[in-house]
């Protein structure tokens, strides 16, 4: 079974959100990318086993979006 993590840069607050339509009570926030991934890999077990569905193995799919403004005069 897969787990699709979607991760949204938050300009006002400056971090990296993750949040899961398929894991229940996933909300983590980091100002690091890759720091925010590595939260969500220890979370996920103990989120899966609190709504009772955890599978032996399962994966991961994180999708990402970033949107930034910049001025064409720089």
């Amino acid at each position: 079974m897969d787990y699709r993590i979607d991760l949204l840069w938050d300009p006002d607050a400056c971090v990296w959100v993750a949040t899961s339509k398929d894991v229940p009570g996933l909300v983590l926030e980091s100002g690091s990318y890759d720091a925010l991934i590595e939260r969500v890999r220890y979370a996920i077990p103990e989120l899966l086993e609190l709504n009772s569905q955890k599978p032996p193995v399962f994966g991961l799919i994180f999708s990402s979006e970033r949107h930034d403004r910049v001025s064409a005069n720089g």
